[in-house]
């Protein structure tokens, strides 16, 4: 009964969702650079920002990665820092 329940909610909450989440269309294609046309020709995507947060999460994830394996391997790891 409780999973029935769950999977009801999980359901009508992905509905509404699915609803709300209707995606834009394409923009309108930059002018031609040789005419003076607006826009470089591989448009203006802002990447340095994203690979900015992508290199923090990875940083963190790794350090994550390496205190879970250090607290997991203490007995062995004392000898290292003694």
């Amino acid at each position: 009964m409780k999973t029935t329940i769950k999977l009801l909610i999980l359901l009508i909450g992905l509905f509404f969702i699915h609803n709300s989440s209707i995606a834009q269309g394409p923009p309108n294609p930059p002018g031609d650079p040789s005419t003076g046309g607006v826009g470089p020709v591989g448009g203006t995507a802002p990447v340095g920002s994203r690979l900015g947060i992508l290199l923090v999460l990875s940083i963190g994830f790794g350090a994550k990665k390496t205190y879970n394996y250090l607290v997991r391997n203490k007995e062995d790891n004392e000898e290292l820092y003694s």
